[in-house]
């Protein structure tokens, strides 16, 4: 996961923590963490984590999209976790 962003991590674990949120949901949810997310930033990076192969997208119907997490995104969430942990003492 090294190749992403901090923006793109944060949409990751987002979805892995909903069920098939759609993208406006993913919206709301981010936004309240990290104030306002407009469409220009939030669609292109969801694209990106597609292309990366670590969430699939379907179609709720015409007009919405969902997003879930793919088998590789979580094993990148393991693998990132797993490395997080080599670094960081929580009993500090």
């Amino acid at each position: 996961m090294f190749e992403l962003t901090g923006f793109q991590r944060d949409l990751l674990y987002v979805i892995a923590g909903t069920e098939r949120p759609s993208g406006q949901e993913i919206k709301e949810i981010i936004s309240k963490d990290v104030g306002e997310v407009n469409h220009g930033r939030l669609y292109p990076n969801l694209d990106a984590l597609v292309e990366h192969g670590y969430v699939n997208k379907g179609q709720h119907d015409r007009r919405t999209n969902f997003y879930e997490i793919s088998e590789d995104g979580k094993t990148a969430i393991r693998k990132r976790r797993g490395w997080e942990n080599q670094h960081v003492d929580l009993d500090v």
